[in-house]
């Protein structure tokens, strides 16, 4: 075990701060989001965890039921909830066309996203930014949370350049359905 991973074990960012409890992301959850690669609160494969510790940072595979009728855009926001920061960290942040129902391995790349998607900004650069949590800290929950949007993010701001804490409190009430799907990895 790592001495920094024993010294922060008890720090963790928690749920609080998540997309997921933003006021304004609120509504119905309608939608059930699933993976190929993993199953609700099982372990992430090695493959979709940052290559510096041995993954390919490869996004995994993700499909979901079909939006509300009414939804311009698909928002998906993955975060850790426990990095040893006051707030979860943002592993991708990306907008989604509601017709694409599914995300193949590796569609949110921020060089080669799938049809349909637009990276934006995380907490550390762009696109999907695999697990690599500190060694030793124990289990982190990566939490995949998707957005059925009634109104475009598109507009006067360009939601490429913002950082994903100042984004998330802009993206336009109300929401037509959510869900969530969490994965797990520990090092």
């Amino acid at each position: 075990m790592s001495l920094l991973g024993r010294l922060l074990n008890n720090r963790r960012a928690g749920e609080t701060h998540t997309a997921w409890n933003l006021p304004h992301l609120r509504g119905p959850e309608l939608l059930t989001l699933t993976s190929e690669d993993f199953a609700e609160g099982a372990t992430m494969p090695l493959k979709n965890c940052a290559k510096h510790i041995g993954g390919a940072d490869e996004s995994p595979h993700l499909a979901w039921t079909p939006p509300p009728p009414g939804t311009a855009q698909l928002l998906i926001v993955v975060e850790d909830i426990d990095v040893p920061l006051s707030k979860p960290a943002v592993h991708c942040l990306a907008l989604i066309d509601p017709a694409a129902g599914h995300l193949d391995p590796g569609a949110l790349s921020a060089r080669h996203p799938g049809p349909g998607v637009r990276v934006l900004r995380s907490t550390v650069g762009r696109g999907y930014h695999g697990p690599a949590p500190v060694k030793g800290h124990g289990p982190h929950r990566y939490v995949f949370q998707l957005f059925a949007l009634q109104a475009s993010l598109d507009g006067a701001t360009p939601v490429d350049r913002v950082r994903p804490r100042a984004l998330l409190p802009t993206v336009p009430a109300p929401v037509l359905g959510r869900a969530r799907l969490t994965g797990v990895f520990e090092r």
